[in-house]
């Protein structure tokens, strides 16, 4: 991994490096791009955003539920919902803030893994199933859900998200709650996982 306090170049504004495989030539792969959903909070995501996915190929975007999911998660923990309710309520806002990012950013909603845009991911995991098996629960988030997209499509995985990671190896990165519990897992297919964060 390269190291988070220095840029590596790439989109204006961001600081980058590898988790896994080579710099330089998954580039060259089609990149799903997932979005953490912290960074809407940013007062510029709009701008910040476009140039990180100008310099990908073929972008497909998964992003992930922010401040909405945490609200989910508060209420679940004040007073427990079925577990496949709470998964079900995430995936769905989850698909709010796509449908921000692809209002803000001038991007199609898209149904399918093959196509650019954002992904509706509640409509691609529907026709996914059965052969898209992940657990319920608050272990698996948007980044192990971007994870079996990219692994779906043979696609190069860019997490960008409003930190750098703070250790190397996936184990390690679930470990500090940079990824959720799950990802290493999800993610054990890859060949090509990178990070970006805002400088």
């Amino acid at each position: 991994m390269s190291n988070p306090t220095a840029g590596t170049g790439g989109a204006a504004g961001w600081l980058r490096g590898e988790i896994r495989g080579p710099a330089g030539e998954p580039r060259r792969l089609r990149t799903v791009v997932k979005i953490g959903g912290s960074l809407l909070g940013r007062p510029a995501w709009p701008a910040e955003i476009a140039a990180l996915l100008a310099d990908c190929p073929g972008p497909l975007v998964v992003v992930g539920g922010g401040r909405i999911v945490d609200g989910l998660r508060a209420i679940d923990a004040a007073s427990p919902r079925p577990p496949g309710l709470m998964h079900d309520l995430a995936i769905d806002a989850m698909g709010l803030s796509g449908r921000l990012v692809a209002d803000a950013l001038g991007l199609p909603i898209v149904t399918q893994a093959d196509e650019w845009g954002v992904l509706d991911l509640g409509t691609w995991l529907r026709r996914a199933a059965p052969a898209v098996c992940l657990p319920v629960g608050w272990q698996v988030t948007s980044d192990s859900l971007a994870a079996v997209v990219a692994g779906r499509t043979a696609a190069r995985l860019l997490l960008a998200k409003s930190v750098p990671p703070p250790a190397r190896g996936l184990e390690s990165l679930a470990d500090a709650g940079w990824v959720d519990s799950y990802f290493p897992t999800a993610a054990s297919g890859l060949a090509a996982i990178a990070w970006a964060a805002p400088a």
